[in-house]
């Protein structure tokens, strides 16, 4: 609808009348739901299950990487003797979770997380919707999510084990993997296919239902620049998704077809396998592939950042009291990002041979794009100065993300260069900067968000006490496992080798303690989320309750509603009558103002001292 004109708020799908008159069964309301909220939450959960899976995996491999020839403990003899022979993890059970750790991290754990949970129970929230545009699409795109979650997991239960290719699963390699089988459909390889079509056909939907929801559903009062920049960065992301996943589920069904019905899409003529020459039709292309699936890699970064970005820019305002600073330049600067994040793909793949004319183009495209998040940042270190600062739990999140990610982006520069890139492609380092951006980066954007909108959520706050003895030790051990990987890297580790170097001993064996180091912060990173665990599950139920539905005194419009909110979210048709981020403002009777109240309301609370200063 039109952002300065009225409309009859629409119902979000049969159900809403249902809702009207009685209470839905158990199963409509909190299985198979359609209402954002639930189906927000439903994502949130899903996604952490899928975290915490794709970290036990990383921690099996770090033992690999560090005490290679020792047997695993508590689950080694678990694994069974085909994959961990004695307990000692195999090249090839390595190889596995190396690229289902990738892949259940990013596709089922944090997009899931930071789009589909954040996304969905925050933006028509703050948009002052009713619902998302599209409902029964909305609760599809959950459960595509989740039934691709469950091939990719049941895949680890097949005789072949799951994928073993790595988390990018280029051809030729993937498609003549695992062809040694009975059935080629029941192995790892055809499954991580056939759950990435549904992963993406779950972002697609859900896609084109925000960017529906944010351009159609704005309350009354919402022009684009009063939008919340959470909001902002939710519509660049959909478009993101919208037009960079067709190419790469393209590329997954080409690839199907060619492990199942002997096309020839990415094999070349006169291909080799185990020593015999592939009967294939050949005439295909490897390349092809790569640059299919990396046209989706390089904007799916910015799938993962921009939301944890977004998330920042919410909490840091309100935790310093003061508006966001360059608000204007924050919107241009995702929008010239999620622009500048199609042309730069090629930059992974510098080592395939390309011309010098083609790699100097994605060389300057890549140092381009640092500038908006040079934009974005800086605005956000530039919003803490001269603050009245609240070092809230959030807060603690939202503040080591800033250098966090800075670093993460700064080390990446080197590897825009293709000279450079020589040199450190498929190394530690590469790891490490990536890394850097996603775990204390991302994933300390997304924790900000839980703490921040758990009050909204539930109506009570997570424990203070648990949240600092989540943070502190997170923190410190984030770093201990990436910051050696990146000198590590600049030494010339290698990222596949399983036995983290051992091959190389004699000129790698000073930097070979630093195996044992990144192991054990990454095993004590893992005991550091047993109070979050806690946290989040003892809060909902004994947590201390929220005095209000504005617990944090915010400015943007889903404060506004009852807490929790209820179905339709908002009890009368709400009003926009001001920017999202109006803290501190002079003659105002409290330090924040928030998007909703009239002037005239906000006019009758400031003190009479107040009003002529502010007339004067």
């Amino acid at each position: 609808m039109s952002s300065s004109t009225s409309t009859t708020l629409p119902d979000s799908s049969e159900e809403a009348h249902a809702e009207d008159h009685h209470a839905l069964p158990f199963w409509r309301q909190y299985i198979f739901s359609s209402d954002h909220k639930i189906i927000g939450i439903q994502y949130g959960f899903t996604a952490l299950v899928f975290l915490a899976i794709g970290f036990f995996l990383m921690m099996v491999m770090r033992w690999s990487i560090a005490y290679p020839t020792s047997e695993i403990p508590l689950v080694g003899k678990m694994l069974g003797e085909r994959w961990a022979p004695n307990g000692v993890i195999s090249p090839d059970l390595y190889n596995m979770f190396g690229a289902m750790h990738g892949t259940i991290m990013v596709f089922l754990g944090i997009v899931p997380l930071a789009f589909g949970a954040f996304g969905n129970f925050v933006t028509p929230l703050q948009i002052g919707a009713p619902d998302m545009a599209f409902p029964r699409l909305n609760m599809a795109s959950y459960w595509f999510y989740f039934l691709g979650g469950v091939v990719m997991f049941g895949s680890f239960f097949l005789e072949s084990g799951a994928a073993k290719v790595g988390w990018t699963n280029y051809s030729p390699l993937a498609t003549t993997t695992d062809t040694e089988f009975a059935s080629i459909f029941w192995t790892g390889q055809t499954l991580w296919l056939l759950g990435m079509v549904f992963l993406i056909s779950s972002s697609l939907l859900g896609a084109v239902n925000f960017i529906t929801t944010i351009i159609n559903l704005r309350a009354r009062g919402m022009t684009w620049m009063r939008l919340p920049f959470f909001v902002w960065a939710m519509l660049v992301t959909g478009f993101l998704l919208l037009l960079a996943f067709p190419p790469l589920e393209v590329a997954a069904i080409m690839q199907l077809m060619d492990r199942l019905a002997g096309t020839s899409f990415f094999l070349p003529t006169g291909l080799y396998a185990g020593g015999e020459r592939l009967d294939i039709s050949g005439g295909g292309s490897p390349l092809l592939y790569q640059h299919l699936f990396w046209f989706l890699g390089h904007p799916e970064v910015y799938v993962l950042i921009l939301p944890a970005i977004a998330t920042v820019a919410e909490v840091i305002p309100n935790n310093t009291r003061k508006p966001l600073w360059g608000y204007k330049s924050m919107v241009y600067a995702v929008m010239v990002l999620g622009f500048l994040s199609f042309i730069v793909w090629a930059h992974h793949m510098y080592l395939t041979g390309m011309g010098t004319a083609v790699s100097t183009f994605f060389q300057t495209t890549t140092v381009l794009i640092s500038i908006p998040s040079v934009i974005l940042v800086t605005s956000l270190l530039i919003s803490l100065w001269g603050g009245s600062i609240r070092f809230t739990v959030p807060m603690l999140f939202a503040t080591a993300f800033l250098p966090m990610f800075g670093f993460g982006g700064l080390t990446g520069l080197p590897l825009a260069f293709n000279l450079i890139d020589l040199h450190l492609h498929d190394t530690y380092y590469v790891i490490g900067h990536f890394h850097y951006v996603v775990a204390p980066g991302t994933i300390f954007g997304l924790f900000a968000g839980i703490y921040y909108w758990f009050p909204k959520m539930t109506g009570r706050f997570m424990n203070n006490f648990l949240g600092h003895l989540h943070f502190w030790p997170s923190l410190i051990c984030m770093n201990g496992i990436f910051l050696p990987m990146m000198i590590q890297g600049m030494a010339g580790f290698h990222r596949r080798a399983f036995d983290g170097g051992q091959t190389y001993e004699a000129t790698t064996e000073r930097f070979l303690w630093m195996n044992e180091l990144t192991s054990w912060s990454a095993w004590l990173l893992a005991v550091a989320q047993i109070p979050f665990i806690f946290n989040l599950f003892w809060s909902i139920r004994f947590g201390r309750k929220a005095n209000s539905d504005n617990p944090w005194d915010a400015t943007t419009l889903e404060w506004s509603t009852p807490t929790p909110p209820p179905h339709g979210n908002f009890p009368t048709e709400p009003v926009i009558y001001r920017n999202p981020y109006e803290y501190s403002q002079p003659g105002a009777a409290k330090d924040f103002t928030p998007q909703w109240i009239p002037d005239e309301e906000i006019e009758k609370a400031a003190p009479e001292k107040a009003k002529a200063k502010a007339k004067s």
